[in-house]
């Protein structure tokens, strides 16, 4: 049974410098996946000669951007979205996931090693 998951990074980031690296091959490829290919609105995610599919939905720039899985129908959306609060400027990024049910302690656990990655990344 598929479930929604909703997890949320603070990141010592700004979101000029955090879209880029959530939005574009060269900036995912730095720490979603081994290498990221773009044709047109589709996504090619390689992560040990695997390849998956995704098209590019919905962005905003800056705020958050949207695919949808093409390998699987039943496989709805992910979303990384950039939340900055308005006291404290702390910028969060907000990744909202469907996995099996199952799978959940796993799929949670790989988000926290990429995000670690995302941190190397970013310096912070």
């Amino acid at each position: 049974m598929k479930k929604k998951i909703v997890l949320e990074y603070t990141l010592n980031s700004s979101p000029k410098v955090l879209y880029p690296r959530l939005s574009t091959p060269g900036g995912l490829a730095e720490w979603f996946a081994d290498d990221v290919n773009l044709e047109g609105n589709i996504f090619f995610f390689i992560w040990d000669e695997t390849e998956q599919k995704a098209e590019l939905v919905q962005k905003k720039e800056n705020k958050f951007i949207r695919f949808k899985w093409l390998d699987d129908p039943e496989e709805p959306t992910f979303e990384f979205r950039i939340n900055v609060d308005e006291l404290t400027s702390d910028v969060a990024l907000v990744i909202t996931d469907t996995i099996d049910e199952e799978d959940e302690e796993d799929a949670i656990g790989l988000w926290d090693t990429q995000i670690a990655e995302l941190r190397h990344v970013l310096g912070s």
